[in-house]
């Protein structure tokens, strides 16, 4: 039976510096890696015109980043429980910022296939490890509501994606845009990368499995006491990873195969991405009241049909209509499984647990971006595609409604 930390007296106190700081530094990295995860959904329209790649081509240009995602969350997260979280911070992100330099150079898609592997090493064992480590440090109360706002960075870092796509990949000649774009992308994360230095340590209540073997760790995920939690968490997150990054990443190039030019395009992912914002601020006020559950459920049920509106829009008003509620549902869900997922498991097998459903569902972000130029192939129309991954969507919800229990004030320690 796990031991549960029971929630503390509610305050209206304001958050104090350093839990403003905490929140701030974990953040900047996350913005920063959203960047590269957006500029990626850009590039690889500019790529596709400056290297004549084909579709499938540019499906494992995003495949393979996930490919390391999957990879760096497991091995990253099992590493957390062993050394503690916030070495793992600092190493994630200087793997990140070191490969996505490099990647500006890059001059064969072998190359920059191999650079976008370790950049999403960085990333997949970054991501995880971070909502851990801040879940580890806030008081029971709020909890919830911090993790979503630590996940609300990455809505900003898209924003800075659009923006660097819009207004810097048009501006160069040939082939320079994006390599400019990335560059850009990378020098930030050296500046968090010095934030992160002045990160407290782990806390003494949740200390490094030091004695425990990953092997160990890993057979505990299946113990009876968290056998359903663990269920439930890889299908949510192979659902949700799935149908992210096979409807985000390709989100320019659909614009433009219904017939907006790349920078009409540029402008109007940028538009869509802005409500991701209110998705996050919402899903914030509601997981402290409504509990994470319903939050979890209600926002993946919305960007399912959001999904399948989108799929079927055929004017700019209902593309820009249905790609905004899309943002705005699937986003604020995103938030919710971020504060969700940590609060499943005790202390020593935490960054394990998260990491490793995390790695599954990076197994979904292989598959999802390999999905439209494959199904386009064989005919399906694009409402059909968007329909598919509305239905593994649903999926998820009925998982979580199923399998999942509320844990709103609990954060297991032993």
């Amino acid at each position: 039976m796990n031991a549960v930390v029971p929630p503390g007296p509610v305050s209206s106190a304001p958050p104090t510096p350093s839990r403003n700081r905490l929140l701030v530094t974990s953040g900047l990295g996350w913005m920063f890696d959203a960047m590269d995860v957006g500029l990626l959904s850009f590039i690889l329209a500019a790529l596709k015109a400056d290297w004549g790649l084909s579709a499938g081509q540019m499906g494992w240009i995003g495949a393979i980043n996930s490919i390391g995602m999957a990879v760096g969350a497991m091995m990253f997260g099992m590493m957390a429980d062993r050394i503690g979280r916030k070495h793992v911070f600092v190493i994630t992100l200087l793997l990140f910022a070191i490969a996505s330099g490099l990647s500006a150079f890059a001059s064969t898609l072998a190359v920059l296939m191999v650079l976008r592997f370790f950049i999403g090493m960085g990333l997949g064992g970054e991501l995880p490890v971070a909502s851990t480590y801040v879940s580890e440090r806030v008081p029971a109360h709020e909890r919830g509501r911090i993790v979503v706002l630590l996940e609300s960075f990455w809505a900003l870092g898209w924003i800075l994606a659009a923006l660097i796509a819009y207004f810097v990949i048009p501006r160069f000649d040939k082939d320079m845009g994006w390599r400019v774009a990335l560059l850009l992308g990378a020098l930030p994360a050296v500046y968090a990368l010095y934030l992160r230095r002045k990160l407290p340590d782990d806390k003494p209540t949740a200390p490094p499995s030091a004695g425990l073997p990953w092997t160990a760790r890993l057979a505990r995920l299946w113990a009876p006491e968290h056998k359903r939690a663990t269920v439930m968490l890889w299908v949510l997150w192979f659902t949700v990873v799935f149908s992210y990054y096979g409807m985000f990443l390709w989100l320019p190039s659909v614009m433009i195969g219904k017939g907006f030019a790349l920078i009409k395009s540029f402008e109007y992912v940028l538009l869509m991405t802005l409500a991701q914002l209110p998705g996050y601020f919402t899903a914030a006020w509601l997981i402290e009241r409504a509990g994470r559950k319903f939050v979890l459920v209600m926002y993946l049920l919305g960007t399912a049909g959001s999904a399948w509106m989108f799929g079927n829009a055929d004017t700019e008003g209902t593309l820009l209509l249905y790609g905004a509620l899309l943002s705005f549902f699937n986003l604020g869900a995103w938030g919710a499984l971020y504060a969700y997922s940590p609060e499943n498991y005790p202390a020593q097998i935490r960054a394990s647990g998260v990491g490793m459903a995390a790695g599954i569902g990076r197994i979904g972000g292989i598959l999802g971006p390999l999905t439209i130029p494959y199904l386009g192939a064989q005919g399906w129309a694009t409402g059909a595609i968007f329909g598919l991954f509305a239905a593994t969507i649903v999926v998820g919800a009925l998982a979580v409604a199923v399998l999942g229990r509320e844990t709103k004030g609990e954060l297991a320690v032993h």
